[in-house]
């Protein structure tokens, strides 16, 4: 009787031990430390800190975050989030700082069924089922682009030149703007690309202004979506610029230095917090997101970047008690609940956007999740 207790006991410690061990959260995140994405990829990691300092713990259970550099290269994210899906078993993926890499990612989250949150711009690919895992924090790239052109459009600027990427996010913002075209807003005059390592785009610059365009849309981000309006300062062009949420980064300020003073950005509300009406949606969220960020950071936050992580983890910390009621941590059940909950978000307002997911539909912001700003001395200004 005493062994066939001792047993007893020692299969129930077991049991306890394995399923506390399971109530654990997993998050696995991939971002760019290093590589052309990097001046992204830090704040994105900072970003990341703030939101573990912010709220560790969900429904009494830790949360643990696993976190992997994929050095802006898609391959490396690809092998990242295998790394973190089957070997750490996250219950949940993160990422990343490009297009292309955060694209890369999906694809495994779809293959190993595990759901996603995409913290940069993409089209995600469906599962040959139709199943969905991902969903896209950040606001939809064709109402990024159809902002600014509205913008333009008031001021009398219908002829636009378009220079950007020539990968994935390249194609956003131009698919955006064509979008704005297509409704009459603008014309686009020119569709002209650079790579994201390139140290030059004379010509393309060259084209740009020979179509005499009365503004000009950047296509890029981070440090090197300076490198076009470098080149038109430096041909004598005085004209508007515009950008999207890509563009608000410490690096593009500090390179870009003079000939990015003035340009006009589509931006989340959390780029200038202080600012916003005390009735602003975006104001508490984004207050407590920038006092969680200087105690992790001890440096206040200069970007926009790292708030989209922090929006992604709010998303997350919002739909685990939903999962948590239907299955355990560290399970498939538990990936596919978190995976439905994601999609059943409703109303949860972040610093960029009130974000709302319906099932089959990455995206989950609106227009609500745009201001427009303008740099001015280094600085960005509300645009009421």
């Amino acid at each position: 009787m005493q062994t066939s207790s001792r047993v007893t006991m020692v299969l129930a410690a077991t049991l306890f031990a394995t399923t506390a061990a399971q109530a654990e959260i997993k998050v696995g995140f991939v971002t760019s430390l290093s590589g052309p994405a990097a001046s992204i990829g830090i704040p994105y990691s900072k970003g990341i800190a703030a939101a573990v300092e912010y709220a560790n713990t969900v429904n009494g259970e830790k949360i643990k975050l696993i976190q992997l550099d994929d050095g802006s290269d898609p391959s490396a994210a690809t092998r990242n989030a295998r790394k973190l899906v089957e070997e750490e078993k996250v219950d949940i993926l993160m990422g990343t700082a490009s297009s292309p890499s955060t694209i890369a990612m999906v694809a495994v989250a779809n293959e190993l069924k595990v759901p996603m949150i995409a913290i940069s711009p993409i089209t995600p690919p469906k599962t040959p089922d139709g199943d969905l895992w991902t969903i896209d924090v950040v606001q939809p790239p064709l109402l990024m682009s159809k902002v600014v052109a509205e913008r333009m459009a008031r001021l009398g600027q219908k002829n636009v030149g378009y220079i950007g990427f020539s990968d994935a996010w390249g194609d956003l913002v131009y698919n955006g703007a064509k979008a704005a075209e297509s409704e009459g807003k603008i014309k686009l005059l020119t569709n002209e690309r650079y790579g994201r390592t390139d140290t030059s785009v004379t010509g393309q610059v060259l084209t740009i202004l020979a179509a005499r365009p009365d503004s000009v849309l950047l296509g890029g981000s981070g440090t090197q979506g300076a490198l076009p309006a470098i080149a038109l300062m430096e041909r004598g062009y005085k004209g508007p610029l515009y950008g999207t949420p890509a563009l608000l980064n410490a690096d593009f300020i500090r390179v870009g230095g003079k000939a990015v003073d003035g340009v006009v950005v589509s931006a989340g509300p959390v780029i200038v917090a202080e600012q916003l009406p005390d009735d602003h949606f975006s104001k508490k969220p984004s207050l407590a997101f920038r006092a969680a960020y200087q105690k992790a950071n001890n440096a206040p936050t200069t970007d926009g970047f790292s708030a989209y992580a922090f929006d992604a983890w709010l998303i997350m910390v919002d739909a685990v008690p939903r999962a948590m009621a239907k299955a355990q941590p560290g399970t498939p059940e538990f990936r596919k609940a978190l995976r439905d909950a994601l999609f059943t978000t409703t109303d949860l307002k972040g610093t960029h956007s009130i974000y709302n997911y319906k099932p089959g539909e990455a995206y989950g912001a609106d227009e609500r999740g745009f201001v427009l700003v303008k740099l001015d001395n280094g600085a960005w200004k509300y645009l009421p």
